[in-house]
């Protein structure tokens, strides 16, 4: 096998257990990954399309990243589409976050609605992860959409 395997723990009193895998990047967890990579991912791509990632010194950047998921009510359910999403262009200029990625939106009549269950991924990269889980949640509080739903307690 040459690619990225990805696992899903979850973190129990018993140790960690494995909740997925997956031959992919996760979504939403190379979110809060690939912002901290120094390294040329491409060059980590062809390292190990040529085996030769041994050879290869990944860097990491020092700093932390969160990233705080906005779904759509009822998600994983059933859920409305075409919901219209305000405050993406205040949030989307604000210095002090990383990225919005768009993951259930669409364009409709020039602006975004939603359009899946997992509709955007917040991501901010701080000092520390209460500042990054900060920058984040700050952002996270400028966007709305109805009946839109985020976890609390991300990072704790």
């Amino acid at each position: 096998f040459k690619g990225c395997l990805f696992f899903g723990l979850m973190i129990t009193p018993d140790g960690p257990k494995v909740i997925e895998y997956n031959c992919r990047f996760g979504d939403p967890e190379t979110q809060v990954v690939l912002p901290r990579l120094e390294t040329d991912l491409i060059e980590i791509i062809e390292a190990v399309r040529d085996e030769r990632l041994d050879s290869l010194d990944i860097r990491w950047k020092e700093e932390a990243c969160a990233c705080v998921v906005m779904a759509s009510g009822g998600y994983p359910a059933s859920y409305p589409k075409g919901l219209p999403i305000s405050g993406l262009d205040n949030a989307g200029q604000r210095d002090d976050v990383y990225a919005i990625y768009h993951a259930g939106t669409k364009l409709q009549g020039g602006r975004f609605v939603t359009n899946g269950g997992r509709v955007l991924g917040v991501t901010a990269v701080a000092a520390t992860l209460p500042e990054a889980l900060d920058k984040a949640y700050a952002a996270v509080s400028k966007i709305a959409f109805e009946n839109a739903h985020y976890r609390k307690d991300i990072g704790k």
